[in-house]
């Protein structure tokens, strides 16, 4: 399992959002609250966030523990972005993907997260997979199955679906191809974000007078503003609205 945050709304530090919280990412990557699967979060992490004026998100990744990584903690305290997505790792399966694993993965816009694991990989799988056309199926970024999902939702968006679209349905048919998996997803193209709770904790923190949305695997502090998303839900936000959505699971 992993744990993941996203934001859109004013410009912040990196370290806002990252360090300096009681209970932020970093601290999440080896003393996660919420987690319900795996307790460490060390095998990899990533960061991924928009300048001023390029819609095409810049990302800092690596295969380590992200409390080994001395170049971090400059990098959040000095970057400041409008919106960004980071998330911190913890393998599924143990393989030589390295820092090409780590999440946010990245194309164009989009900044993309999968918190879970697709059961019975990779057998399950195999005919989403095959759904691909071979371009994109050789493309893939790494062999894991977080690789996959990111892959299916891509197609999503290259041929026009939103941000929600584009996770639903890809969420529907793995549950349906490999039923007990969990696939919690989290995707922004810098202006909007859009996320899955469907096996593991989801929170959000909207503050419409701030112009400011947080989506997270769990709060990093223990403000009562913060509101868990319902198991099954589509989460589709703005920096100054959220909406809730049920997702139905489809027949095998």
């Amino acid at each position: 399992m992993c744990r993941h945050i996203a934001f859109v709304g004013p410009e912040i530090p990196l370290a806002r959002l990252l360090t300096e919280p009681e209970h932020c990412l970093v601290r999440q990557s080896w003393e996660p609250r919420r987690q319900r699967h795996g307790t460490v979060n060390a095998d990899g992490f990533g960061v991924g966030w928009y300048a001023e004026g390029d819609p095409v998100p810049a990302r800092y990744r690596r295969s380590g523990p992200v409390w080994g990584d001395a170049n971090f903690a400059d990098l959040a305290r000095v970057v400041r972005t409008r919106a960004a997505l980071a998330a911190v790792r913890d393998a599924t399966v143990f393989g030589a993907d390295g820092e090409a694993a780590a999440a946010p993965f990245a194309a164009g816009p989009w900044l993309f997260s999968h918190n879970g694991a697709v059961r019975d990989w990779p057998d399950a799988a195999a005919p989403l997979a095959a759904s691909l056309p071979p371009a994109e199926l050789l493309s893939l970024a790494a062999s894991t199955d977080s690789a996959l999902v990111w892959a299916l939702v891509q197609h999503r968006l290259r041929q026009g679906d939103d941000l929600g679209t584009a996770l639903a349905e890809p969420v529907r048919e793995l549950a349906a191809a490999a039923p007990g998996s969990r696939l919690n997803l989290l995707l922004t193209d810098g202006a909007d974000i859009a996320a899955t709770a469907w096996g593991d904790s989801l929170w959000y923190l909207s503050d419409a007078r701030a112009q400011r949305t947080v989506v997270a695997s769990e709060p990093y502090d223990d403000d009562p503003r913060w509101r868990e998303v319902p198991d099954r839900t589509l989460l589709t936000a703005r920096a100054t609205r959220v909406d809730l959505t049920p997702l139905k699971e489809t027949s095998p």
